[in-house]
């Protein structure tokens, strides 16, 4: 994850940059009327996936198992772009 002046600083995984971005946004404060931006190079490239991502609390699924709240995270990611960095 990398900051609007470049510095790098976490490391979300997944197989997938969506995936990664989704984790991202789940510990983001965006909002669905104030997304945040959000910037994952991609390891071992140059390549920058630029996404706005936020989260909402909505109900937890009919057949959550006893442990989950009633209320849960969701995240949302749209990719904006890729770019490449020097």
């Amino acid at each position: 994850m990398r900051d609007e002046e470049g510095n790098e600083h976490g490391v979300f995984t997944g197989k997938q940059p969506r995936q990664a971005a989704l984790k991202a946004a789940n510990k983001g404060n965006g909002t669905k009327k104030k997304p945040e931006t959000i910037h994952l190079r991609e390891r071992g490239t140059k390549k920058v996936h630029i996404f706005k991502g936020w989260k909402e609390i909505i109900d937890a699924p009919k057949n959550k198992p006893s442990w989950m709240p009633d209320k849960i995270n969701k995240p949302f990611v749209k990719k904006e772009k890729v770019e490449t960095i020097e």
